[in-house]
Formats: structure tokens, sequence, C-alpha cells
């Protein structure tokens, strides 16, 4: 489910293998742990808009979000964690 790539040393996180109920606790969990300008590589089976959706109401401005694969049989978006203003 956990990979390194070695361009830049992102982890990718395919959540593909686990049941959807399980999906947004596992991307929670790993937007939680986040540090300031880390991020990580989400790959789905499915556009994950409505998790972007959630993650801005629960974590506004705290993130960013950008695709690398628009399906359509892989998602691949990278979440990271936004500095914040001083």
């Amino acid at each position: 489910m956990c990979q390194t790539t070695d361009e830049d040393d992102v982890t990718e996180i395919d959540v593909r293998t686990l049941i959807p109920a399980q999906r947004h606790v596992k991307i929670f969990q790993l937007v939680d742990e986040l540090s300031a300008g880390d991020s990580f590589v989400l790959v789905n089976d499915h556009d994950p808009k409505p998790l972007y959706y959630q993650l801005e109401a629960e974590h506004p401005g705290e993130f960013s979000w950008t695709y690398l694969e628009k399906g359509p049989a892989v998602w691949k978006v990278e979440i990271g964690k936004q500095f914040k203003a001083a």
C-alpha cells in the first residue's frame, strides 16, 4: 500500500486495496501526520474530488491538491501540507 518514489522521496499511498470505509480514515490520518512542506501521493481507482471538498471543509487552506494522473483507471493526487502564514 505504501511506497516511496525516487522522485523527491514522495510517499505513494495506494488506497485501492482498502475497503471504501477505510480509505478516508487512512487518508485523514496521513494528512494529520504531515509536517508543513511535506506531501504524499494518493493513488485511487476513481476521482477523489469528494475527498478534496471534505479536506477543505475540515482543514481550510491548510493543504495543496495537485492532480498527477486523471484516470480513467488510475487517479493520482499529490496532497501536501501548506506552511502557515506568519
